[in-house]
């Protein structure tokens, strides 16, 4: 499979590639197997989030994922997957108002809840919001030129979108604590050490990357994908005892589906498996 393959949308629907066309903070690409690229679009503030972009976010993710996509690759440009949160959406709010919109956490716990699959191909900035958004897809590949970090406390505020809940997870506490308290940031390759991201590559090489990784995920028996992510997103959130019986269960489940016995088959017979996603 090329790195770089890329087919036309024909097969998307018209309803579909209509609805998407409204989206203006999200661009979108189809490519092989399933896999759609999605680029956020607001250069002009090296792609601040705000609810209004997140929101695009999450229905165009929504929507292609009950449209049988298989796996998204999420990223920015140049210069920035994303610098932030928008700042000049976030000053002039008061407790009151954070809370009874429960901001942030209304509109990215949607995204939290998706089964697709995300892989974020990071150039540029990936700082506060945009690290949080980063470490909120499955995995991460960056370019040698990415920054990470969360310098929320410099304007008074702590994350607020999984910032100190996952990079903890990601990094363990020392590194942590000092990046959220101190407002380091890390490198990519930093980043890679340190667990946080999976692959670093060539600057220009970084989407081709993701797609090639999400491609080889796509190709795969897609329920079998789906528990594999659910059971290590489980592992997060649990005791080692409690995701060991949970791993089990999911072990046990596969072997009721009509791809466990392909797959075994086409191993014994040296063939390429044709998954029924059943």
């Amino acid at each position: 499979m090329k790195k770089d393959t890329v087919v036309d949308s024909d097969s998307t629907t018209n309803t579909i590639k209509n609805t998407l066309k409204k989206y203006e903070l999200i661009n979108v690409l189809e490519h092989d197997f399933k896999v759609y690229q999605l680029s956020l679009n607001r250069p002009e503030v090296l792609n601040a989030l705000n609810d209004e972009l997140m929101r695009q976010l999450s229905e165009v993710t929504s929507l292609l994922q009950d449209n049988d996509a298989r796996c998204l690759v999420l990223t920015g440009n140049k210069k920035a997957f994303a610098a932030g949160g928008d700042i000049s959406e976030m000053s002039g709010k008061s407790y009151a108002q954070v809370f009874e919109e429960q901001y942030v956490t209304s509109i990215w716990s949607k995204l939290e809840q998706r089964s697709i699959p995300i892989v974020a191909a990071v150039n540029g900035l990936a700082l506060g919001g945009g690290c949080e958004l980063a470490m909120l897809c499955d995995i991460i590949v960056a370019g040698h030129g990415a920054t990470f970090g969360l310098p929320e406390v410099g304007l008074g505020i702590i994350p607020g979108a999984g910032g100190t809940q996952r990079l903890i997870r990601a990094v363990g506490k020392a590194k942590a604590m000092d990046i959220i308290l101190s407002g380091k940031t890390m490198t990519a390759l930093e980043a890679e050490r340190s667990g946080l991201v999976s692959r670093v590559v060539e600057d220009e090489k970084v989407v081709e990357e993701a797609l090639y990784v999400a491609c080889n995920i796509a190709k795969r028996s897609k329920p079998v994908i789906n528990m594999a992510k659910r059971v290590v997103d489980y592992a997060n959130e649990t005791s080692l005892k409690n995701g060991m019986q949970y791993e089990q269960q999911n072990f046990y489940a596969t072997f009721a589906l009509e791809d466990q016995k392909e797959g075994m088959q086409a191993f014994l017979e040296k063939r390429r498996p044709n998954w029924q996603d059943k």
